[in-house]
């Protein structure tokens, strides 16, 4: 095994491509594949490889003799330790480039599939500072730079409120700035740790399973509205109500002032109560005048113009007259289907989260929709036979699952059920062609819209409609 892993050089290599999972890809003079992380297609490199398969390197680029034209200087001054944004050094355009690439070549190498022309991908306005929910963690260990390890000073603030480092769930990155979520973002993070440090607040240790200040999240609104929910391992009321009176007093713009009093080993906050400190405990999204009620677990798309964009498009390919049964699988709070419902007869929206679906039902109501309905349940079992014959067949079904896709036996009663419309929404283009190649049989794929997300990475969505054959 260690001669398989044994490090090579290889010099004067062309990157030539940007692959799957944000890695780029170029050939070892040997024809294998090398898997790179930390280079641009264009550049040309000396490689260090780090682990060697049957058919492919992984590597590092040690040294560039050549820089490609489609690079672009990194905003973020964490660029490169940071796991998040690995796509900043690539001018947005070129990441736009690659992502449709991926789609199409997923949907034709995996999917076999005969496609229309795909419309180019639907780039978002805001290619920084698009994101309205972010999770820092807080730890008393820091990730310590290379220069900071071989310093003879000694590091007297070893706290960090920022990232985990890749691979390493140990270790959390200190931030100073993200370019992820507009201000106040940052500095309420940066006014927080200041005050912990200050007032000797103990940050968590995740080995020891120690400490007080665990995770803080703050989610922000189209509305205004901003959420700040704090995750303490242990409860001390006195540090508690120090820190959240300072930030209260301090950004009287938040709306919701929350926290979790979390003994568990993970960090989840699912199964935990979570206590109002002020204000409300939710904040309001809006879309084309349907609000959106937020709690300090639902789910809701993290750009929120962008997912404006992406409903549009579903609801575009479903082009429904007013007079359709519509099934929306994976529904999550039920957005889509509320988005949609206004030109359909009925909406049926099916999630397995209990919670989503209370919070469904309880938007739609608030925005005074009365055509929708929402039931829960794990979709390979709920959606059945007898459940089509209680709520009436569907004319049009859009699908919105997980990155995993669909389940094959969801797939198999789509199949049976054969509506005559599916709008297939994916955050995962490989799966979905999967899912899609069990479908050609009776389905035809007649559009496709890759929509850009997530600038600054790798992460593409994609919306394909099929209609019968």
């Amino acid at each position: 095994m260690g001669r398989r892993n044994k490090k090579q050089i290889f010099e004067n290599i062309l990157v030539l491509d940007a692959g799957a999972k944000g890695k780029s890809v170029a050939k070892s003079p040997d024809g294998a594949v090398i898997f790179l992380q930390n280079v641009v297609p264009g550049d040309v490199v000396d490689v260090e490889t780090f682990k060697k398969r049957k058919s492919y390197y992984e590597g590092n680029a040690i040294k560039f003799h050549e820089y490609s034209d489609k690079r672009t200087e990194p905003r973020c001054q964490h660029f490169g330790v940071c796991g998040g944004c690995k796509w900043q050094d690539m001018a947005y355009e070129y990441q736009l480039f690659y992502k449709q690439k991926e789609v199409e070549n997923n949907l034709k190498r995996i999917g076999h599939l005969e496609l229309p022309e795909i419309t180019p991908i639907l780039g978002s306005a805001k290619d920084y500072f698009y994101r309205n929910k972010m999770e820092f963690s807080f730890s008393d260990s820091r990730w310590l730079t290379l220069e900071e390890i071989r310093s003879d000073v000694e590091l007297d603030d070893k706290n960090a409120l920022g990232f985990h480092i890749p691979g390493m769930w140990d270790k959390i990155l200190d931030i100073e700035k993200c370019w992820l979520q507009a201000d106040p973002s940052n500095a309420i993070r940066n006014s927080v740790k200041d005050f912990a440090v200050k007032h000797g607040m103990a940050f968590f240790n995740t080995r020891n399973q120690t400490g007080f200040l665990r995770t803080m999240m703050l989610r922000t609104s189209s509305t205004g509205d901003i959420m700040v929910l704090f995750q303490f391992f242990k409860e001390d009321k006195a540090n508690r109500i120090l820190l959240m009176d300072y930030i209260a007093e301090k950004f009287p713009e938040i709306t919701s002032l929350q926290y979790v009093i979390n003994g568990k080993a993970n960090d989840t906050i699912y199964d935990q109560e979570v206590i109002c400190y002020k204000g409300e405990d939710h904040i309001f999204e809006e879309m084309e005048g349907l609000k959106f009620k937020i709690n300090a677990k639902s789910f809701y798309q993290t750009n929120s113009d962008q997912a404006y964009e992406l409903y549009k498009i579903t609801r575009d390919f479903a082009d429904l007259k007013g007079d359709e049964m519509v099934y929306d699988l994976y529904t999550g709070t039920g957005t889509i289907a509320q988005f949609v419902a206004k030109n359909a007869k009925k909406v049926i929206g099916v999630e397995s989260v209990a919670d989503a679906i209370t919070a469904a039902k309880e938007n739609a109501q608030l925005n005074g929709i009365d055509n929708v309905e929402f039931y829960v349940g794990d979709m390979k079992n709920v959606f059945n036979a007898d459940f089509i014959t209680q709520h009436g067949h569907p004319d049009v079904i859009i699908t919105d699952p997980p990155r995993d896709g669909m389940h094959k036996d969801v797939v198999q009663q789509l199949l049976n059920i054969a509506p005559k419309k599916v709008v297939y929404v994916s955050c995962n283009s490989a799966t979905q062609a999967r899912d899609l190649e069990m479908m050609d049989a009776m389905y035809k794929v007649t559009k496709v819209q890759p929509v850009d997300m997530f600038p600054q990475t790798h992460h593409v969505e994609n919306v394909v409609l099929l209609e019968k054959r």
